[in-house]
């Protein structure tokens, strides 16, 4: 069949496209950037892309219109504090405006568990999204899950920060609160399970694993699988701003996200009993087992695919295309030029292999302390890392730095920095071929604002010299150890 799927180069997106490939379906990715989108091998010919902005209205000319199923995964928690739950009624209307000239047969989305009496701003605005895309007419399943445990997911990133790095946790009452996990693979399950299934239309069901744990469980038994001693102290009093600043600082979460995530944790998602798991047939995995396969991807390189990689649908940043093109004029630039005498194989993929667990080939103290600076102004800081150690494509992140071309054929990568900056930075390596000998060039490129931004450039100066020096000859010379 023809399926339509809105967010796919998100995290849940990433995960179910490859199933529906590998199913024999043809899917029609909707993407902000067709530059973002890296088409895997195994993805086979079953694709084809559909540019789109939901938080703007759609054309009708030339917009796809044969299809039988839609999956509505934009999600924009980690946008704004407050005003994600405008973003996501205006993406939905625009959705539903969409939808309505095609021939689509069943709406899919992917929901929060939303059964307590009091919801969080994040629920609520789940919630109003589900109401929204009943208004189409078109037939809607609605799914709705808590904390999806997987390689990559937030919940799932933010628990191996806690437990990996803190050996006792002071937390605040909250981590008293049942919570409901579901594996990730069995998150694909259902949702593939239910495409144009007649006993679904129309159905809200709710999805999870097979155990009720309190959060503090969900904790200690990932220590108990990661086989690390951990203590947790619970404070019966811990203002949410103040919680909200634990996640941010131990974690790789942003503010806003940790805003969010703090609000939506004070309330119980467990499931209504419905027959949904029977209906499909599907045996759900329990908690730890799920903590197992997902450290089995990591342990192996094999993430798919990262929250940490997802742009925000309301992003300052902008898309892929507006960062692609380097800025000329009015610019500051570094830029440093090294023989390449090592094995140019090698050197491409150190190139490939920067930030991260490797770092930054030189002076990784003092990018560290850069991190936790930006940090401390509410920026992403270090903590998010990179979701593979020695690939890259369009739109992942790395460090506090995103990824606009990894292009190994042209041996091009370029960088847009998301830190806080008084203007915008990038940073480009190529490898180039002058005559019979081929060189590393390494760029940092800033476009400053105002006065602040000059400052900031000549403020640096110094540490850039050196800072960049030293990185662009550990590059050329680094070779993978072996034995």
């Amino acid at each position: 069949m023809k399926i339509l799927l809105t967010g796919s180069t998100g995290y849940i997106g990433k995960r179910l496209l490859p199933v529906l490939t590998e199913q024999g379906h043809h899917v029609i990715c909707c993407v902000r950037d067709k530059n973002r989108f890296e088409k895997k091998e195994y993805y086979n010919d079953n694709i084809s892309l559909f540019e789109v902005d939901f938080l703007k209205e759609i054309n009708p000319e030339n917009i796809p219109a044969e299809f039988d199923v839609a999956f509505y995964l934009i999600h924009s928690m980690s946008s704004s504090i407050s005003e994600f739950s405008e973003f996501e009624s205006d993406c939905a209307n625009n959705f539903v405006s969409f939808i309505k000239k095609t021939n689509c047969r069943q709406i899919i989305y992917l929901s929060g568990i939303a059964n307590a009496p009091e919801l969080s701003e994040h629920l609520l605005s789940r919630k109003n999204v589900e109401e929204i895309l009943k208004r189409s007419s078109i037939p809607v399943t609605i799914l709705r899950a808590g904390i999806i445990v997987g390689s990559g997911s937030a919940s799932f990133e933010i628990i191996r920060d806690l437990v990996e790095k803190l050996p006792v946790m002071i937390t605040p009452k909250w981590l008293n609160t049942k919570c409901q996990p579901i594996a990730i693979r069995d998150v694909i399950k259902f949702l593939t399970g239910v495409m144009l299934n007649d006993k679904c239309f129309g159905g809200t069901f709710d999805i999870g694993g097979p155990e009720i744990l309190s959060y503090r469980e969900v904790l200690l038994g990932y220590a108990e699988v990661r086989k690390l001693k951990r203590f947790i102290i619970t404070l019966p009093v811990m203002s949410p701003r103040l919680s909200s600043y634990w996640l941010y600082f131990v974690t790789s979460t942003s503010y806003k996200l940790a805003v969010n995530l703090v609000e939506s944790m004070k309330i119980e998602v467990v499931c209504r009993n419905n027959d949904l798991q029977k209906m499909l047939n599907i045996e759900t995995i329990g908690y730890k087992k799920s903590v197992e396969l997902a450290f089995e991807k990591i342990e192996q390189n094999m993430v798919l695919s990262s929250w940490k990689d997802s742009l925000i649908t309301s992003s300052a940043y902008g898309s892929i295309s507006e960062n692609i093109q380097v800025p000329e004029f009015g610019c500051f630039k570094d830029r440093k030029e090294i023989e390449i005498k090592n094995d140019p194989e090698q050197v491409l993929d150190n190139v490939w292999s920067i930030g991260g667990e490797r770092g930054w080939y030189y002076g990784n103290t003092l990018w560290r302390i850069r991190g936790y600076l930006d940090k401390l102004s509410g920026g992403v800081g270090l903590r998010r890392g990179r979701t593979n150690l020695n690939r890259l494509a369009s739109g992942d992140v790395l460090d506090f730095w995103r990824v606009i071309v990894a292009d190994r054929d042209e041996q091009r990568l370029l960088l847009y920095a998301e830190m806080k900056l008084p203007g915008e930075a990038w940073l480009e390596f190529k490898i180039i071929q002058k005559g019979k000998k081929q060189f590393l060039t390494q760029t940092a490129t800033f476009r400053p604002s105002g006065l602040p931004g000059r400052i900031y450039w000549y403020l640096l100066l110094p540490f850039h010299f050196f800072i960049f020096d030293g990185m662009i000859n550990n590059i050329e010379k680094h070779k993978i150890k072996t034995g």
